[in-house]
């Protein structure tokens, strides 16, 4: 069964940083585009960043110039890094993925998300 799982949240101050990490495991054929969304109490969820297999990255306008996303194929993992946070970046962060199950005779493609993680910035 393919999973993500999610390390990296807590509490920071503003200001500060936080690195939050995502690796997939499980029967992986591949890895499309991964992702990180967020979800604040009382809001939806929304998108922070993607990046694509080939490493094209897409930011929300709320978090370019503070937020880098990466990714390390070998290691099928995908990173968030967050400088500058700021009390509006409190959420529950959460990792997506676009996984091909399987083996090259037998595949299919999953949505799949991790189980969250919180960051906190206090104000």
């Amino acid at each position: 069964q393919v999973q993500l799982v999610e390390s990296g949240g807590g509490l920071v101050q503003p200001g500060g940083s936080l690195r939050l990490s995502c690796a997939a495991s499980g029967n992986i054929f591949s890895i499309n585009a991964m992702g990180w969304y967020r979800q604040a109490p009382g809001k939806q969820r929304e998108l922070v960043a993607t990046i694509t297999s080939g490493g094209s990255t897409n930011l929300a306008n709320s978090v370019k110039g503070r937020f880098t996303i990466s990714r390390d194929n070998a290691k099928n993992t995908v990173y968030l890094q967050m400088n500058s946070l700021k009390p509006e970046d409190t959420a529950v962060y959460y990792c997506n993925a676009n996984i091909v199950e399987g083996t090259i005779l037998s595949r299919r493609s999953l949505e799949v998300w991790g189980q969250g993680t919180l960051v906190t910035v206090p104000s």
